[in-house]
């Protein structure tokens, strides 16, 4: 087992990345790992940190690298945020990190997700490391492409672009690595694998979560069947109220899920059995875990996700009618295949400019969620524009 084999459809880049692993004696040490969202940027970037740490170049199976793909190894840092910006006291305490000496491993190595996160301020306090690292650490920088990122982190950094994985990597993905880790009676079949791949449009995560969460692949089939069938303004309110609700729903039942898989954990590292009592000693650090307040922001931030892969489903009609007016169908095909009689009923219906407007209406609801509004009032608007 390799710390790459969990890397789907990036066979250049991991050819790239492993051989430099291999013979690390002029790697660079400030890189910019770019990829769409769910292409396995941050993968790509723990399983190369376990690569150039690893006595075996990332064999995967030793505990260097089992404590490197687990965030738990003391020489490799990742900083990932679910807020809005990564804030310049989280970077300076990188800075501070980079400058100390490996513990037991090679490199001293940082990791950054998201880094379009930052502001301005925040990465030119990050420049001067990136052009002069300390001579024993290696920073990756992961973005959605490299326009995301100021000219001046792309200028000092090794630029590398991943691809969007294919439907059939992903499918293969699914059945070969997730589909073994589940108990048999959560187990799905290979239809279900390819749908999900095909749904997720190269998105790895997305995928993921369709095939093993029923609940989810349904909430998408019902957006699409109400988006086709939105007729009058009051179709469209009761389907942004419904999607509102569903995505709460589901962000909470995520929430919940990690802070019992986060309380497990705690246990476990502690020495603590199932139903063992807290020592009072711990006992804040534990409940924190599950703080009201904390809980709260996370479900906020998840149901932000939720809705932001429902945009995603929305635009996904949209293709699919751009795809049928121009006669595209049997070169790159139907994300949404089950819906087409419906979908072609639309782009019959619809001008070639009227399904570029709402296509375009789908990116401005995206920017006025990612702005701060109101996900409700976003999402009737969103709806009342696409009637046809």
């Amino acid at each position: 087992m390799s710390v790459w084999n969990a890397i789907v459809g990036q066979k250049p880049t991991v050819e790239l990345l492993s051989r430099i692993a291999d013979d690390p004696a002029d790697v660079a040490q400030s890189w910019l790992i770019c990829g769409p969202p769910g292409s396995g940027r941050s993968n790509v970037a723990r399983a190369f940190a376990a690569a150039l740490e690893c006595p075996s170049h990332g064999c995967g199976e030793c505990t260097t690298c089992r404590h490197v793909l687990a965030n738990t190894h003391p020489d490799v840092t990742v900083l990932a945020t679910d807020k809005v910006t990564i804030g310049i006291d989280a970077v300076r305490g990188l800075i501070e990190t980079s400058e100390q000496m490996p513990a037991t491993a090679p490199w001293r190595i940082i990791i950054i997700e998201d880094v379009d996160r930052m502001l301005e301020r925040t990465t030119n306090v990050l420049l001067k490391e990136i052009e002069e690292p300390a001579e024993h650490t290696i920073w990756l920088l992961c973005a959605p492409s490299a326009q995301d990122v100021l000219p001046t982190i792309r200028s000092r950094t090794r630029v590398v672009t991943l691809a969007v994985p294919s439907q059939k990597a992903v499918a293969d993905f699914l059945m070969t690595t997730v589909n073994p880790t589940l108990p048999e009676n959560r187990r799905f079949t290979d239809h279900v694998a390819v749908r999900a791949a095909r749904l997720s449009e190269g998105h790895i995560g997305i995928a993921r979560l369709y095939a093993t969460n029923e609940r989810v692949m349904t909430d998408r089939d019902t957006l699409i069947v109400g988006v086709l069938g939105l007729v009058k303004a009051s179709d469209a309110v009761l389907l942004a109220d419904h999607l509102i609700s569903d995505a709460t729903a589901q962000a909470a039942e995520e929430v919940e899920r990690q802070v019992s898989r986060d309380r497990a954990e705690f246990r476990r590292v502690n020495g603590l059995g199932e139903k063992d009592r807290i020592p009072p000693k711990i006992r804040g650090a534990y409940n924190a875990i599950g703080k009201k307040e904390e809980v709260k922001r996370r479900t906020t931030r998840r149901s932000r996700d939720v809705l932001d892969r429902a945009l995603n489903s929305v635009a996904s009609v949209y293709r699919d009618v751009a795809v049928l007016q121009n006669h595209a169908e049997n070169t790159v095909g139907l994300i949404n295949k089950e819906n087409r009689t419906a979908i072609a009923d639309l782009a019959s219906r619809l001008s070639r400019e009227a399904a570029i407007e709402r296509a375009e209406a789908v990116g401005v609801a995206r920017r006025r969620l990612s702005g701060n509004g109101n996900p409700l009032l976003v999402f009737e608007a969103l709806f009342c524009s696409l009637i046809a």
